[in-house]
């Protein structure tokens, strides 16, 4: 497993985010349960070339969907689509899953460096948005946000006394 920091840009704003790489490998199986609970993000990433890799995908999305939060953000990702000639998952079959699972979908290729800085930019973003969406929420309902239309009245002060600031 690794553990990437990255930071990032989106709107205007510099992002840090903690990425874990459990590869798809079994042997993670066992512990990444307990890394979902705090995962606001995932991409879940299959190869082109290898049908297993996206058959595989229904089930680590079940794991997600059962141990992290139900607000997190997933990504469908196909992987090395310079390989285009050893294409084993089609375009539209990855799309039609992402769109059945309400995912948002991407293909990239990390040789190339096609779509990857995007993929992240994509799921940074939406989840500063969601992240901003629930603190703006949490600040009205707290009464701390200013709501549109709201008069607030300021008494006039009485000019003919004139007291001193200590009377």
């Amino acid at each position: 497993m690794h553990l990437l920091p990255l930071c990032d840009g989106v709107e205007g704003k510099t992002i840090k985010a903690q990425i874990w790489d459990t590869a798809g490998q079994e042997r993670y199986r066992a512990i990444t349960s307990a890394y979902y609970r705090g995962a606001v993000g995932a991409l879940l990433v299959y190869d082109i070339t290898k049908p297993t890799t996206f058959e595989n995908v229904g089930r680590w999305l079940k794991e997600l969907r059962d141990h992290a939060d139900s607000n997190i953000v997933i990504m469908l990702v196909g992987n090395k689509s310079d390989l285009k000639h050893l294409r084993g998952v089609s375009t539209e079959d990855a799309q039609g899953f992402a769109e059945r699972e309400g995912l948002s979908f991407l293909e990239t290729s990390a040789l190339e460096a096609t779509n990857v800085e995007k993929a992240f930019q994509t799921i940074l973003g939406e989840i500063h948005r969601i992240i901003s969406k629930k603190a703006l929420a949490s600040e009205e309902a707290a009464g701390t946000g200013i709501k549109e239309g709201k008069t607030i009245i300021v008494a006039e002060s009485d000019t003919n006394s004139k007291k001193g600031c200590c009377s």
